[in-house]
């Protein structure tokens, strides 16, 4: 691979492949662990440059990054948020991940307001975009999904309309977003501790960034009796939102969720999105 040539790297492990990138071990010319990722689509590598701007502040650094491919610092820690909550410190992983949040959002500045000319410069989709599936589906710009919940999809993109409709006006506070916090995107990075991997790129209220976290580390999971609404709290006391506002946020993101797993043919998640969505409802004031 012409980037292990280039960047003086050796592989140390197999490559393993996602949908969207190929991620290969590998040590620096220091002997220091690394991880290479070839990004197979655009949205990757928008997030490599969102990895870039925060330059290790909450997130894994960026060692090196040209075109599709991007250097970074290997996770080489022990403990996992996953097994957190297998072990029943469900609590626990929850806090991480929000601290793992505040962190980057109190970044914010140096993506918001870098220069717009400069060549690595982050382009950060704004959360109305992001939305879109969801706003034009509910309002018949394009037909509803096969599979999915009208009524639950109509409600979550009213709610979603208000709070996209009020980022300007309303209590929301505007912030460079990770866009897919969840347990398997904080990882262990040893001395350096908790830190984020794999940002989406997005710009818009925070409470956004609190909502996927709170559907993982499975669906099944997340709706266990009892268990999202514990989580909710521990996550709504963690990040200081309101808890009026972080449900919304969750409601509209359910519906997203769904409608996106309906988009791609998947019935089971496109429905339990939408039950977590529906208790998500219920935590309405």
């Amino acid at each position: 691979m012409e980037w292990l040539r280039r960047w003086r790297l050796q592989p140390d492990g197999d490559a393993f492949e996602t949908a969207t990138s190929v991620l290969t071990p590998v040590l620096l010319a220091d002997g220091k662990p690394g991880m290479l990722k070839v990004a197979r689509v655009a949205e990757e590598i928008r997030g490599g440059a969102v990895l870039a701007a925060w330059n290790g502040h909450g997130a894994a650094r960026v060692l090196a990054a040209e075109g599709a491919a991007l250097l970074l610092e290997r996770a080489t820690g022990t403990r996992s948020l996953v097994r957190f909550v297998e072990s029943g410190c469900d609590d626990e992983a929850t806090r991480v991940l929000c601290e793992a949040a505040v962190t980057l959002h109190a970044a914010s500045d140096d993506l918001l307001f870098a220069d717009a000319g400069a060549l690595d410069a982050p382009e950060l989709v704004p959360l109305r975009v992001w939305f879109r599936e969801l706003l034009n589906r509910a309002d018949g710009t394009r037909a509803t999904v096969a599979g999915s919940d009208p009524g639950f999809v109509r409600r979550a993109a009213a709610i979603a309309r208000e709070l996209l409709d009020g980022e300007d006006t309303g209590p929301q506070e505007v912030v460079a977003l990770h866009g897919d916090i969840h347990h398997g995107n904080v990882l262990d990075f040893g001395e350096r501790d908790w830190l984020a991997i794999d940002p989406k790129g997005l710009v818009g209220d925070r409470a956004f960034d609190y909502c996927n976290l709170l559907c993982n580390p499975s669906h099944e999971r997340a709706l266990e009796p009892g268990r999202l609404e514990r989580q909710f709290a521990v996550a709504a006391d963690a990040s200081g939102l309101a808890p009026d506002r972080l449900a919304r946020w969750l409601v509209a993101w359910c519906g997203l969720s769904s409608v996106w797993f309906a988009i791609d043919g998947d019935a089971a998640h496109t429905a339990s999105a939408a039950a977590i969505g529906k208790r998500a409802l219920a935590l309405l004031r």
